[in-house]
This record gives C-alpha cells, sequence and structure tokens, in this order.
C-alpha cells in the first residue's frame, strides 16, 4: 500500500508539472497570436505632483492642530513662498522595481526620453530602486538608460531603502550618489549561473533527447542532455569574462572602491556598505524626498501603457515560469 501510494503521488507531482509547463506554453503562444492581431495601445508618461501631497497632508492635519486664526496665517504665508518658486528648480523621481528580466526598464526608458526633453541646468533626478538582480543583459540595458542622464548633465540620486544586488547595483552605481537606508542590501558583485539539468530523469523513463547545433559553444550546458566538463568549462570562462566586465564597470563609475573587497560577490547591509564605500549616504528615500519637496518642485513620473487582456495572461505565464526557475 505504502509503495501504491509513493508511485501514485510521484505520477500527481509529474501530471502537475506537465500541466503547468502547457498553461504557461499555451498561455504565452495565445498572448503572441493575440498581441499581433490587434495594435498596442499607446502609453503615456502619469505625473503626480508630489510637493503638492505632501503640503496637502500637512494641511489636512493643521486643521485639527490649529486653531482658524493660525490656520489663515499659516495659509498666507505659504501662498507668498508659492509666488517665489516661479522659476524655481525641478526634481523628478522615478520608481524602478526590479524582476529577473529587468522588465521594468520599458517604462524606465520612456521617463527618462520625457526628462530629457524638459530638464533646466538646475533640475535632477531621483531614483528609487529596488532589485535583486536578473539577466545580464537586460539590467546592462537599464544601467544604459540611466547613463542618458549622465550623457545630458542631469544629476541623479539613486535611493534603496531595501536592495540594490549585482545588476540591481550596476543600476545604481551609474548615479551621481547613492543613499541607502541602514539596513537596506548592497552589492553582490557577482555573476551566477544555474540551471536544472533532467538528463537522468529522461534515462530513467527511456525518453531520449537529441540536439543539433552548428558551432562548438553554441550550447555549452544543457536543460536536458548530458552536459560534458568542456562545456562547463566553457560556461565557467563565459562568467568569469563577464564578471570582470562587471568590475570594469564598476570601477568606471566609482574608482574609490577597493575591488578586490567588493567584488567577490558578497551583499553588505547600509552601515558596512557605506564603509566599504558602495554608498555615499545613509538615509530612507522619505528623507531625500522631503527634503527635495522643500527646494523646488517634486514630480513624480511614471509610464503606463494599457495591456490587454492577451497581454496579461502571457505575462502572468512570465511570471509563473521565471519564479518556477529562478526562485
Amino acid at each position: 500500500m505504502g509503495n501504491f501510494f509513493s508511485h501514485y503521488l510521484t505520477f500527481l507531482a509529474e501530471t502537475a508539472t506537465i500541466v503547468v509547463a502547457i498553461l504557461i506554453v499555451a498561455g504565452g503562444i495565445a498572448a503572441i497570436a493575440l498581441s499581433k492581431r490587434k495594435p498596442a495601445t499607446a502609453g503615456q508618461v502619469q505625473v503626480t505632483d508630489l510637493r503638492q501631497q505632501i503640503e496637502q497632508a500637512a494641511d489636512r492635519i493643521e486643521v485639527f492642530r490649529f486653531d482658524k486664526k493660525r490656520r489663515k496665517a499659516h495659509q498666507k504665508n505659504l501662498k507668498k513662498v508659492h509666488k517665489a518658486r516661479k522659476d524655481e528648480k525641478c526634481t523628478y523621481l522615478l520608481d524602478f522595481k526590479g524582476d529577473i528580466r529587468a522588465s521594468a526598464v520599458s517604462a524606465l526608458r520612456e521617463e527618462i526620453t520625457a526628462i530629457i526633453q524638459v530638464a533646466q541646468p538646475d533640475d535632477s533626478v531621483l531614483i528609487r530602486l529596488e532589485s535583486g538582480g536578473g539577466m545580464v543583459n537586460t539590467y546592462g540595458l537599464a544601467a544604459a538608460q540611466l547613463l542618458r542622464l549622465r550623457a545630458a548633465k542631469i544629476h541623479s540620486t539613486v535611493l534603496v531603502d531595501a536592495i540594490a544586488a549585482s545588476g540591481g547595483y550596476m543600476m545604481a552605481v551609474t548615479a551621481d550618489r547613492i543613499v541607502a537606508s541602514p539596513f537596506a542590501l548592497l552589492g553582490s558583485i557577482g555573476v551566477v549561473a544555474q540551471i536544472p539539468n533532467f538528463h537522468r530523469w529522461l534515462q530513467e523513463r527511456n525518453i531520449d533527447f537529441e540536439q543539433f547545433t552548428a558551432g562548438k559553444y553554441k550550447r555549452t550546458v544543457t536543460l536536458f542532455g548530458e552536459n560534458t566538463e568542456s562545456g562547463r568549462a566553457k560556461l565557467r570562462e563565459e562568467l568569469e569574462e563577464t564578471h570582470a566586465q562587471f568590475r570594469d564597470f564598476v570601477e568606471q563609475f566609482r574608482p574609490q572602491l577597493d575591488l578586490e573587497k567588493v567584488a567577490t560577490g558578497e551583499a553588505w547591509l547600509g552601515n558596512k556598505a557605506l564603509q566599504l564605500g558602495l554608498v555615499d549616504q545613509l538615509a530612507t528615500s522619505d528623507e531625500i524626498i522631503v527634503e527635495a519637496a522643500q527646494k523646488g518642485k517634486l514630480l513624480l513620473l511614471s509610464y503606463h501603457r494599457p495591456k490587454s487582456l492577451p497581454q496579461k495572461l502571457g505575462l502572468a505565464a512570465q511570471q509563473s515560469w521565471d519564479k518556477l526557475w529562478f526562485r
């Protein structure tokens, strides 16, 4: 009886895996097919006046805290302050919450394009960044988008409340200044590749897997075939080369770092990161944002493109796949 239940549970697990895989593939195919029939809806950059929001919150509190006479005096003073702000500088706030594929880069590029069109000499940009890293090429693209601000001579500050590691830290170093909260996690200047291999599982079930390539290193390691030592060695070589480029990139923008100490793949909490030179200041993003609101205009930019049902299904399928393999 025990063996029966053991085999039955194994059968259920394998069946569930196959069903999930089929649903993911079907969802992706349906999304691609339907999206081709309907043109993509144009997106737009939405703008929120954060300073106004902050001041309105304070006004609501004053209604309860101060009497009518003091409120009137305060409002009169605010009008004078607002009148003097006509030609003040502006700070733009962007949010980047990174997944494995750095998919938020599609919005980031639109937001940065918008800023570059209107920014004045004294304007600056704050980027609230949260990412544990992911794919090298997509995070490289995200970092390149932030470099457009440098090229346009727009001062930028990256704000890290939780984590900026690996590809996330690659993005952070492009800024003129990095500010992190005391318990944020930063660093992880390293490269990793991991892939499950089902070769033995297939062999036990008498399933053959055939793969055809042209080019000695077209495929170094594989998901279903038998991996070779030469293939593993080539992959390690590629990882070392990528790591060297990552180090060079970090050194270009933060030459004060001792890379022998920090480019080990380790990550550190904010206090230690400050000692090592990975960040420039310890503070929460809220502190920096309120400070910016006191000095001038503060505008939150966020790019949105409405998604059709097929696109939502495809995105959900992609996220399920990422969670399955990259968790």
